[in-house]
């Protein structure tokens, strides 16, 4: 639960969230995200109230990446362009590409063809999360909320999806929940939250 909490975020600012679990982290990107709306208080984007917005013109303007990625019983394909349908083949290999996804899926037997399973079973964490970030950037969203998303892979796949994440933030204004350095390093503020509340402001890593 959040209590007074005041946030301002800048355009095209990356703002990283840390704090142990039960802190109020995921539950600040549910309100951004309208998983949920506040008891009291109010979120804006631009001065507008979100509960005045409908939730697909919001979940357009706001890209969501979490550490439990949800895959389609799809083709690699539909799952990537599901963000933006009228993508042409190209620019679904483009997304992959920027999100360091294409050499594997054009390993996979079917390439762009292949069936991922439900939930993307047939991949691994790493390789799940980085289609993630390609259908996210296929979207073009001008704001993102990164919800722990290298927490549940190894190192090798880690270093691969911060890279990815690095060119999907460019540009973005964003809020980064992560107990990870790799993702709070160029951060333009770093927050700690505690029990509902931002505790204290740190200086961000050094890149």
């Amino acid at each position: 639960m959040l209590r007074g909490l005041t946030l301002h975020v800048r355009p095209g600012e990356r703002v990283a969230i840390l704090g142990e679990s039960g802190a109020g982290k995921s539950t600040l990107l549910g309100l951004v995200n309208r998983t949920h709306d506040p008891t009291s208080g109010v979120v804006r984007i631009d001065g507008v109230d979100l509960r005045d917005v409908t939730l697909a013109s919001l979940r357009s303007q706001v890209g969501v990446v979490q550490q439990d990625t949800f895959l389609f019983h799809a083709s690699v394909r539909d799952n990537v362009r599901f963000a933006r349908p009228d993508a042409t083949d190209a620019q679904v290999e483009a997304a992959l590409a920027a999100a360091r996804a294409l050499d594997f899926v054009r390993a996979l037997p079917g390439g762009l063809d292949t069936v991922v399973g439900e939930r993307g079973v047939k991949l691994s964490g790493g390789q799940r999360q980085r289609l993630s970030i390609a259908r996210t950037l296929l979207a073009d969203p001008p704001m993102l909320l990164l919800d722990e998303p290298t927490s549940a892979v190894d190192p090798e796949s880690e270093a691969l999806i911060v890279e990815a994440l690095e060119r999907l933030l460019a540009g973005r204004t964003a809020l980064i929940v992560t107990h990870r350095p790799s993702l709070a390093r160029g951060a333009d503020r770093v927050l700690v939250m505690r029990d509902g509340v931002v505790d204290r402001e740190e200086r961000p890593a050094l890149s």
